[in-house]
This record gives structure tokens, C-alpha cells and sequence, in this order.
């Protein structure tokens, strides 16, 4: 749901969130007794998660309701835990409920990378990297990237978007070989962004567009599941390379936190390791140089 200035509204998001995940308990989830009589809502009612909290209905009714203008962090706090939130969920449900604000920036500022940290990018040889930033945006990248994940030097830049390329472009459907976690984990990452920027409207259109001509995304940013970036396993199959297992990890910018850093390597000695190697190589040779940087969104 959009706002009239072009953001998503927060309050339907509080609202949707919160219901979303009291539907996914059950009263023995939470050591309450399950009663015999046909439950006619999934999960757990407002009167049982507003017992758990310790707040009474017509409070946990209101801030179920979108209206968390009073609501206090204790509160939150009683809530997250009668909900079993994860700390990411938590988080979220903060930022909905209390929203900071965020002074403005310009969007050329906001996609700018540190020319030091370009050089790290390109001295990382052999380690796919690359630097994103809001709303899953690709912002800088080494050769090595390029060579594992496309050259997105030939993209416009607002196409080079990790949403977007996941779910638009039907070559990264092929390179991950379990694609709907891949999927999953975007959606994620683009909630925790909406919760911290409800009133971006860029954000709201990106959510607006992949709704419109993706399915899946419409039915995974239905669930409403949040996720920091951290680190993983990845298994891809590069049309070069075959098929890949490697390790990412993910390092937020101190200067920046709406930036971060990502790595790929593989197990030192595994065949996945030799395989990065030779793409790497063949990589130098694809790809332009200066193809690390990509240029300010219009």
C-alpha cells in the first residue's frame, strides 16, 4: 500500500506485520491451553498475544490497527517476545511503530562510493565483490564479480537492482540453483529497507513494479519476513564455470550504513576454488576495463 507522497504506508505495514505474524502461532506454541471448539482465525487471537504482552485487547487492538504513535519501547519489547520475533523482526516492528527521521539525502550522494573503497574492490583478485546499497541497489563491483554474477557495467543503472535481477531477468532464475531462497532473501532485505524508509518513494515503485510483473515476488512480499544481510552458502550454475558452492559474507560500512560489502570464496582446494580461479581469469578478458563503478541513478 502507497501513501499519497509516493512511500508506503506505514500503518497498513504495522498492521500487516503484526497480524501476519500472529498468524503463524499456535496457542500450544506459546504454552496456552488449544480449546477444543473451531478457531475462526489462524494462529493465535488478539485477546491471547495481548495476555502474553501483559497490555490489554483495546491497546494491542489499536496498535494493530496502524496506531503506534504512543506506543513505548517496553512495549514493543513485550510484544516482540510474545511473538517470538527474531532480532530482525524486532527491529522491524520498531522501526514501524517509531519511526525515526531520516534527514534526507540526495539520491546522487546516497549511491556514492568511497574512491578507497573502489580500490579495495579491485584488489580483491579472484574474490567476486561487490558494494550495495538502498533498496537492494548494486552500486560498485570488481572484475571478478562481474566474471561470477554478469557484467552489469551493460545494464542501465536502475536495472542494476538485485530485485530486479532476480526477478526479471530469467538467466539469474538459472544461475542459483535454489533460486527461491535466493528470491526469499531479496524480498527480506527490501522489507527491513520499507521499515526503515516507509516514505521512500522509489522503494514504493520498485515494490509497485515487481508486484505488477512477478507473481512470486507479489506472494513472497505478501509474508512479510524480514532478514539482515549476514553471511551464507550460495550454490550457483555458471554457464562457464558449472556448477559453484561458495561462501558469502556480508560487511556493513561503518561511514555508511545504508552500504554494504559482499564477498565470495570458495573452500581453499575444492573444485569450487579452482573453478572461481579459471572464471576469474576468463573474467579479465570479458569484461571492460572500468566496469567497476556504476554511475549515479538519473
Amino acid at each position: 500500500m502507497r501513501e499519497a507522497g509516493g512511500g508506503l504506508d506505514r500503518r497498513a505495514e504495522l498492521s500487516e506485520f503484526l497480524r501476519s505474524r500472529r498468524a503463524r502461532l499456535k496457542p500450544q506454541d506459546v504454552g496456552l491451553p488449544a480449546y477444543g471448539h473451531r478457531r475462526r482465525v489462524p494462529g493465535l487471537r488478539r485477546e491471547e498475544l495481548a495476555q502474553l504482552a501483559g497490555v490489554s485487547v483495546a491497546y494491542y487492538t489499536r496498535l494493530e490497527q496502524g496506531n503506534g504513535q504512543n506506543v513505548s519501547a517496553e512495549v514493543l519489547d513485550s510484544i516482540a517476545r510474545a511473538l517470538r520475533l527474531s532480532d530482525a523482526e524486532h527491529a522491524h516492528l520498531t522501526h514501524l511503530a517509531k519511526p525515526k527521521q531520516h534527514k534526507r539525502k540526495a539520491a546522487a550522494r546516497t549511491r556514492q562510493v568511497r574512491p578507497a573503497l573502489r580500490h579495495l574492490l579491485d584488489s580483491l583478485d579472484g574474490v567476486p565483490a561487490y558494494i550495495t546499497g538502498r533498496r537492494t541497489d548494486v552500486l560498485a563491483w570488481n572484475r571478478a564479480a562481474a566474471a561470477l554474477f554478469g557484467d552489469w557495467d551493460e545494464l542501465p543503472a536502475q536495472e542494476r537492482n538485485w530485485a530486479r535481477l532476480v526477478f526479471l531477468r530469467p538467466a539469474y532464475r538459472e544461475l542459483f540453483v535454489d533460486w527461491e531462497q535466493k528470491a526469499s532473501d531479496v524480498v527480506s532485505y527490501l522489507r527491513m529497507d520499507a521499515g526503515c524508509h516507509p516514505d521512500d518513494p522509489r522503494l514504493a515503485a520498485l515494490v509497485g513494479e515487481l508486484s505488477v510483473k512477478s507473481e512470486e515476488f507479489r506472494r513472497l512480499w505478501a509474508t512479510h519476513d524480514v532478514k539482515e544481510k549476514s553471511y551464507g552458502v550460495k550454490r550457483l550454475r555458471h554457464p562457464l564455470a558449472g556448477e559453484l558452492t561458495l561462501s558469502f559474507e556480508t560487511f556493513q560500512l561503518v561511514d555508511d550504513s545504508e552500504q554494504s560489502l559482499i564477498t565470495y570464496h570458495a573452500e581453499p582446494g575444492s573444485p569450487s576454488a579452482e573453478a572461481l580461479r579459471l572464471l576469474a581469469s576468463w573474467g579479465a578478458d570479458a569484461t571492460r576495463s572500468g566496469a567497476g563503478t556504476a554511475a549515479p541513478a538519473p
